[in-house]
């Protein structure tokens, strides 16, 4: 099954490599915003061009899954791509641990590194990245981003587009409001509003980002 990748920087090579790790699909080539990409070579695959080139590409690459790493760019592209006919799958890594009672939903990346325990819920368009821990019956909403190294404890929620940066922990049962920012190293230990940008141990509010 041929698949189409969103995305030829830093991330987009990432997926590359899962899906060629997994070896359930066959990654076909990239489209980019970058028009200088355009005719070049990545890992061994073409860049078709910019994303104008996506009717064209339906007609042939039926499958897709978007590596950029910015999450409101991602469920941008998500809908793009539903509404040119493309089905969005997801790439895990095989060194990736997910429970069988874990529910997975589509256009995900999960890689190399993390756990994804018993119960937990990861929605359209998430990204849980290298040596992450998503513990028991977690829920990270659509679009969020959880970064290398991060450790969620039982029960923690993610929304909609949040962003849970590196390192950071969060203790068990705490909710992080959509489209929130968990600063590199924070540790949390009460909720997070929604667009807030919290910092440090314990993670504060430093300011709130525009909706």
């Amino acid at each position: 099954m041929e698949i189409l990748i969103v995305g030829a920087g830093g991330h987009g090579k990432v997926v590359l490599d899962i899906l060629r790790a997994s070896g359930h699909h066959s990654p076909a080539g990239f489209v980019d915003a970058d028009e200088s990409l355009a005719g070049t070579t990545i890992g061994g695959l073409p860049v078709f061009g910019p994303p104008n080139q996506l009717p064209k590409l339906a007609r042939k690459i039926k499958h897709a899954i978007i590596a950029i790493g910015d999450n409101r760019t991602r469920q941008s592209y998500a809908k793009i791509l539903v509404d040119h006919g493309f089905e969005l799958i997801s790439a895990i890594h095989p060194k990736a641990i997910v429970s069988g009672s874990a529910k997975v939903g589509s256009n995900v990346v999960i890689t190399a590194g993390a756990i994804v325990c018993a119960e937990a819920t990861i929605e359209d368009s998430a990204i849980i990245n290298t040596a992450a821990i998503v513990d028991h019956e977690c829920e990270i909403g659509r679009a969020a981003h959880i970064c290398p190294s991060v450790a969620l404890a039982g029960r923690v929620r993610v929304g909609e587009g949040a962003f849970v940066g590196l390192g950071a922990k969060v203790i068990p049962c705490i909710s992080i409001g959509e489209h929130a920012i968990v600063g590199a190293g924070s540790v949390v230990t009460k909720d997070v509003p929604a667009y807030a940008v919290v910092v440090g141990n314990p993670a504060r509010v430093l300011k709130f980002s525009t909706p």
